[in-house]
């Protein structure tokens, strides 16, 4: 039971909205309101990117502009290269008061 009651702290104190690959991907398809973000640069995003995913730059200018239009009545799960850029928008978002999601580890660790 110890146990147990470690991981959950250890969850909540990484924040919950970071979720690893498979609970990333389950939450974003069972929710009919999801929108996914990718917040890589232009030379990441070129080769592709996750079906249905909307492209902001987190490194560009307009990224706050971009921020601001969001429907704040929608989930949003944001992934980037490796997961880093992609959890600072995270924090962002939270703090204006958007529900958002990190994809821990990046678009690799995206289930197949």
């Amino acid at each position: 039971m110890n146990k147990l009651l470690q991981m959950i702290s250890s969850f909540f104190s990484k924040g919950a909205y970071n979720l690893d690959g498979y609970h990333f991907k389950n939450e974003f398809t069972k929710s009919s309101d999801a929108v996914l973000l990718d917040v890589r640069t232009k030379p990441e995003y070129a080769p592709g990117a996750l079906p249905s995913a909307i492209y902001i730059d987190f490194l560009g200018s307009a990224f706050s502009l971009e921020l601001a239009k969001l429907d704040k009545a929608k989930r949003y799960f944001l992934y980037c290269r490796s997961g880093k850029r992609s959890s600072s928008a995270v924090s962002e978002m939270r703090k204006l008061g958007v529900e958002a999601f990190n994809l821990v580890g990046g678009i690799g660790t995206w289930p197949k």
